[in-house]
């Protein structure tokens, strides 16, 4: 395939885009009122002497009035057939999804998500301005009363959390965190509160920015640096494996720097769709984002392995700016992902080290069986510390593909 740059938005020249959800309504009452009417009758007891009549001459009014014209034949009216418009169909309701539990009155429960006490957050911080805003919830900026220390809160309103799948899905995620924390290129949690609104969940605050607006922002770019950087990607999928927890939506926007030093941490963020495994347990649903899935997601039979995909897509876009696989519809991208081949023909390839070439080779396998494990892709010669990555820098045409 030829390398056009794109992303996640397609621009015209094909540029790799990075990216950084009752009324009431009361009709009057109408009240009518009849207005009593009282009728005076003449009193019989002084009647009137007995005289002539006087008769008065009769004026007569002139008054337009209609002529009753003699009964003549009707000539029967065209009968006028008014088209009365249909009403408009109630929307057809949703049925309820097979096995499903809706929670009704959710929201209204202080302690239904989480299942235990953990006191109001107001009590321990203050919240600032917002962040960012997700599917569920939003993000602040919130500072612990104590400490006067920043972090950022994630709010999830529960009146968004309609299954039981969904609150399994924010308590996993809190779980997650804490069970991956102190691994430093993890976010960490702080901590976790509901109230009968939203589920909050603090954590450390990250202000340097997504992976690729830091490479932009730098201005300079080597393969050594583009070598640095997958080291700390996969070596959070080696660690994530490790504890049993599948990522599953490993993506460019979701790496953080902690902040805008040089050598500022790299974190990963967002761990809303991952889940813990056991070896050999395969997994059935279809998750991710279009770019970054691995084949046998779509194929509906999985399992760790798909991560060290994502991580071999992110690689070889941090080495040329373009993604390995891509299209102008989702359906195309997921063709391309299931048959298309690498290319590592077309500029700038032919200036990237072998072993690079070699490490995204191996982990873009599409058998699963045959693909490096995380702990394979961190022992490979490239992402070693002073390794095979010359300190060389790319072309400028990646950096504009980043763009």
């Amino acid at each position: 395939m030829g390398n056009n740059c794109v992303g996640s938005r397609l621009s015209d020249n094909g540029c790799f885009q990075s990216i950084l959800l009752s009324f009431w309504s009361r009709s009057p009452d109408a009240a009518y009122t009849s207005k009593e009417i009282s009728t005076n009758e003449a009193n019989p007891a002084n009647p009137a002497r007995s005289e002539p009549v006087k008769v008065e001459p009769v004026k007569t009014v002139k008054e337009e009035m209609r002529v009753m014209r003699p009964a003549q034949p009707m000539t029967p009216e065209p009968v006028i057939t008014v088209k009365e418009e249909p009403k408009p169909a109630e929307p057809t309701r949703l049925r309820k999804p097979y096995n499903v539990k809706r929670m009704s009155s959710a929201g209204l429960q202080a302690n239904s998500v989480l299942r235990t006490k953990t006191g109001h957050l107001r009590e321990y911080y203050n919240l600032g301005r917002t962040l960012g805003q997700g599917h569920f919830g939003t993000t602040f900026l919130c500072v612990e009363k104590g400490t006067g220390k920043e972090y950022a809160c994630k709010s999830i309103a529960k009146r968004k959390l309609l299954t039981e799948d969904d609150m399994d899905d924010v308590r996993r995620e809190i779980e997650i965190m804490h069970h991956l924390s102190g691994h430093q290129n993890v976010i960490s949690i702080k901590g976790a509160y509901e109230d009968a609104v939203e589920v909050h969940v603090v954590m450390e605050l990250c202000t340097g920015g997504e992976l690729f607006d830091r490479i932009l922002n730098v201005g300079h770019y080597t393969e050594r640096k583009a070598a640095e950087l997958a080291r700390t990607i996969v070596s959070v999928i080696e660690t994530c494996h490790s504890l049993g927890v599948m990522h599953r939506d490993l993506k460019p926007e979701n790496f953080l720097f902690v902040n805008e030093q040089e050598n500022s941490p790299l974190k990963t963020i967002d761990f809303g769709l991952s889940v813990f495994f056991k070896p050999g347990e395969i997994f059935r649903d279809v998750v991710g984002s279009p770019y970054y899935v691995a084949p046998e997601v779509l194929g509906k039979r999985y399992g760790p392995e798909a991560d060290v995909w994502s991580a071999g897509v992110i690689i070889y876009i941090l080495l040329c700016g373009v993604p390995p696989f891509w299209g102008e519809t989702e359906q195309e991208i997921f063709q391309n992902v299931l048959h298309d081949d690498l290319d590592f023909s077309s500029d700038p390839w032919p200036n990237i080290s072998e072993s690079a070439k070699d490490l995204v080779r191996k982990m873009l396998v599409r058998d699963p069986r045959r693909r490096l494990t995380a702990q394979e892709a961190l022992c490979h010669p490239w992402v070693q510390d002073d390794g095979m990555a010359p300190d060389k820098p790319l072309d400028p045409a990646v950096l504009s593909c980043l763009t």
